[in-house]
């Protein structure tokens, strides 16, 4: 079984729900039953219009036992439709840019698998695959379908492949060398493995491009489609989850609001859910949680979108968290990153 060496953010960092709500649309899945039948996989698929997330990956990683390179055969089997209506929002996007930006925001449109970042560092771009249940179910094939599709598309999009400086997977390299030279020469670089995250390097003026015969006149209204989409899937999630996810979720949100005025602490945060502080614990302990894990979590988060603006100094940002001191925030961000927020901010 593969084992990933490097814990990940968690669901709730994420913003996706819990395990047993998390799901992946069957026109994502397709691909991968597409797959399966070619390699004649008896397996029971899921009825309906999404799969829940456990059987998709089970998915995967049988295929894998099969073929080395499974998740590589489904990444390349993706089109636009395969990310349901977000896909067509991608062909009208003006920018590889946009189109990122549009990724992150309607990524749950497609599946609960994971969620997308991107990060500029100076002329470097660095767009960052995160899934958090890699802890609980192992696979070497989620990340790498992910990335492969993510090349795949880009690929079609642009009409010529994109130039990667560096892309790394989350989990062990495979031993076999033929194999190994079979996937690097697939997406046309060495990659590295044992990475804390799946994550791609490029050069950040790609972001700067057109999209080759997007049609921006139609941006506007395949957004707003999708926009109405999500928040449809959202409502649903949310009439779904326990009671305790519903809590946890509306205390990070007060969290949140109240850092910058020094009033997220317990006290103020039960009153404003019309709640007992003891309440309040109470039922966070039961949904597996704690306040102070929510504060911190919280922290940790925001901090990394503070520091990723330059216009937001280092005193500002630990104001804005919620510090009396910068010492404080220094003291915490090492705890969370092993370095200073200055060293952090530099990379």
């Amino acid at each position: 079984m593969p084992q990933h060496l490097h814990p990940d953010h968690s669901a709730t960092e994420l913003g996706l729900p819990p395990l047993a709500q998390a799901r992946v649309a069957q026109a994502y899945a397709q691909a991968a039953m597409d797959e399966a039948a070619l390699l004649d996989l008896e397996l029971d698929f899921p009825s309906g219009e999404e799969w829940p997330v456990q059987d998709y990956i089970a998915l995967l990683e049988a295929g894998g036992a099969r073929a080395f390179d499974f998740g590589l055969r489904v990444g390349a089997r993706m089109r636009a439709s395969s990310f349901v209506a977000y896909g067509h929002v991608l062909l009208s996007c003006p920018s590889f840019g946009e189109a990122v930006l549009q990724t992150r925001r309607f990524e749950g449109l497609a599946h609960d698998l994971g969620r997308s970042e991107l990060v500029v560092e100076g002329r470097s771009a660095v767009y960052l695959w995160h899934c958090p249940w890699l802890r609980q179910l192992p696979s070497v094939h989620l990340p790498l379908s992910v990335m492969a599709s993510i090349q795949v598309f880009a690929t079609w999009l642009a009409g010529r492949r994109l130039p990667v400086q560096e892309l790394a997977l989350p989990h062990a390299a495979p031993k076999d060398a033929t194999q190994r030279r079979a996937l690097d020469d697939w997406f046309g670089l060495r990659l590295t493995y044992e990475a804390p995250v799946a994550r791609a390097r490029f050069d950040a003026a790609l972001l700067e491009e057109p999209v080759p015969g997007a049609d921006p006149a139609l941006f506007p209204l395949l957004e707003q489609r999708a926009a109405q989409l999500l928040a449809a899937r959202e409502q649903a999630l949310l009439k779904k989850m326990p009671r305790e996810a519903k809590l946890v979720g509306a205390v990070r949100a007060q969290i949140a609001e109240r850092l910058a005025q020094d009033g997220a602490r317990v006290g103020q945060v039960a009153a404003a859910l019309q709640l007992s502080p003891r309440t309040l614990q109470r039922r966070l302990a039961e949904a597996g949680s704690s306040f102070q894990q929510l504060l911190d979590a919280t922290r940790r988060e925001l901090a990394m979108q503070y520091l990723r603006n330059p216009a937001i100094s280092l005193t500002e940002t630990a104001f804005l968290l919620g510090y009396a001191e910068q010492s404080g925030f220094n003291h915490a961000f090492r705890a969370w990153f092993d370095c200073t927020p200055q060293q952090w901010r530099a990379r």
